[in-house]
């Protein structure tokens, strides 16, 4: 089996006049909320075993706090520049070239393509998943090539400040 753990980014800096959307960096929320719910992770037994994020520096800021909290080492941290700004074909792509030695891989990366992405795979009914929110799906293969419209199971949404705490 695959499991696919996605990973909104933390809650992010509003956008300024001189700074590219690309650049925006993570609040004191975001800094917090990524270690809480990489925690949350640990405490279930589900950390990855591969870590994907996009290069944006929100994404990848968040990444790099789930990688601390989980003990990996941030070179095992894959930037993947298509998952900025992705819309659900672009995601499936990246999901499918996933190396199959992989049988839980993270994937960090943005709205509205993340929830699209979710419902899409699962035939889930989730309207929007927060910032540093994170869905768990699992599927039935053990080829990520295999995943595709609704061939996974939603097992888990969590996102910080969750009313189930």
């Amino acid at each position: 089996m695959k499991q696919l753990l996605l990973v909104r980014h933390g809650k992010a800096e509003p956008p300024k006049v001189d700074m590219k959307d690309y650049d925006r960096g993570l609040t004191r929320v975001g800094h917090q909320d990524a270690p809480e719910m990489a925690n949350r992770f640990i405490e279930k037994g589900l950390v990855p075993q591969s870590l994907v994020s996009s290069p944006a520096n929100r994404a990848l800021t968040t990444a790099k706090h789930f990688a601390k909290t989980w003990n990996i080492d941030q070179a095992y941290l894959r930037t993947e520049a298509s998952v900025y700004e992705a819309n659900i074909a672009a995601l499936l792509k990246v999901v499918n070239a996933f190396d199959n030695q992989y049988d839980r891989v993270a994937l960090f990366g943005h709205n509205p393509g993340f929830t699209d992405f979710v419902n899409y795979l699962s035939n889930g009914d989730i309207y929007n998943i927060p910032t540093t929110g994170l869905v768990w799906i699992e599927f039935p293969f053990e080829d990520w090539s295999m995943v595709s419209q609704a061939t996974g199971a939603l097992l888990l949404f969590d996102y910080p400040r969750d009313a189930n705490e």
